[in-house]
């Protein structure tokens, strides 16, 4: 079903789409309300060294970069729900068994508080952890390259943003849904689609969605599930109906959306609150956005019944541009 969209709606679209190439590139955006789609657009993805330029529709999968941090909140509550998970006890990471590091919890990596080293940088290769473990030469397994740093602050105690807590957390998944730790890269692969699809993407509709595994068969959860901007709307309306999907089944237990807004810090670079696996825009309390390198955002305000999706290339110099923009779009509900 699709709904009148609000007087005005169209111009501060055209302004998104329609702006300066240095300011970034909109190449797709979906508004729900109420769980209808209110406007859909899509832009032209331009030609670059890999690939031809590309018209984007409602069809192309894009790429989620960190908003796929918030599908392994999902994940994590599945298994909680199973009781196969306890959050709150340390962490099942066998290199940490009987070190300083013993006493992470769970919690402390949905959190970003482990207290381990780890430096998310997306520019400077000679310092960022983040670079090297997805594309350096940091070892088969990114959670072995994660639960290696050094300990620096006691577990629970300073928050910094790191996509290796978020692959130590996808390692304890894979090893829960396979049985026990080790396997097979393949076998734990596909165990670990099969769980996402039988659980999470099967039932919330998002057939398009398409998760990327490190070498050692684990899913990559940090930066990497592929799906089409209406797929990452249903998404979206997952977290708004706290964990029941559209077609009615529930699919993350009671409560599990105020689970991730839980605020453990403000990121004074964006301006946005952290929760759990999730950010919290201060304009809309209660809100939740699923936030992605160059301008992935699902941003998901229950107070107005509203999921927004914007998907595209927008650079962080500019990134604040980019979301006032988004924040028209919300006030015009």
């Amino acid at each position: 079903m699709t709904r009148q969209p609000p007087d005005g709606l169209d111009a501060v679209l055209g302004d998104l789409f329609d702006r300066p190439g240095d300011e970034g590139i909109s190449l797709a955006l979906v508004v729900l309300q109420g769980g209808d789609v209110v406007s859909e657009r899509y832009g032209i993805q331009p030609a670059n060294a890999f690939e031809a330029e590309k018209v984007i529709d409602a069809t192309s999968t894009l790429i989620s970069w960190s908003m796929a941090k918030s599908v392994v909140h999902a994940a994590t509550g599945i298994l909680v729900a199973d009781g196969l998970l306890d959050l709150d006890a340390p962490a099942p990471v066998p290199e940490w068994s009987g070190t300083d590091k013993a006493d992470i919890t769970t919690l402390d990596l949905l959190e970003m508080r482990s207290g381990l080293r780890f430096i998310e940088d997306y520019v400077d290769d000679e310092v960022s952890d983040c670079i090297e473990m997805l594309f350096g030469d940091s070892g088969p397994s990114h959670a072995a390259y994660t639960a290696a740093k050094p300990l620096i602050h006691p577990p629970g105690t300073v928050w910094n943003y790191s996509s290796g807590e978020t692959n130590v957390v996808c390692r304890i998944i894979g090893d829960i849904v396979s049985g026990g730790v080790g396997g097979s890269p393949d076998d734990r692969r596909q165990q670990m689609l099969e769980f996402l699809e039988e659980r999470l993407f099967g039932p919330v509709g998002m057939a398009s969605a398409a998760p990327k595994f490190d070498d050692a068969g684990d899913f990559v959860g940090s930066s990497y599930v592929y799906a089409t901007a209406r797929d990452f709307a249903r998404f979206g309306e997952l977290y708004r109906n706290d964990g029941v999907a559209a077609a009615g089944t529930r699919v993350l237990p009671p409560g599990w959306s105020d689970h991730a807004r839980h605020k453990v810090a403000d990121d004074p670079e964006s301006g946005l609150g952290y929760g759990r696996h999730w950010w919290l825009w201060p304009d809309w309390p209660g809100s939740l956005s699923c936030n992605g390198h160059e301008g992935q955002y699902v941003v998901v305000v229950p107070d107005r019944d509203l999921v927004v999706v914007h998907l595209g290339k927008t650079p962080a110099e500019v990134a604040d541009g980019l979301r006032n923009r988004l924040r028209r779009v919300v006030e015009l509900f």
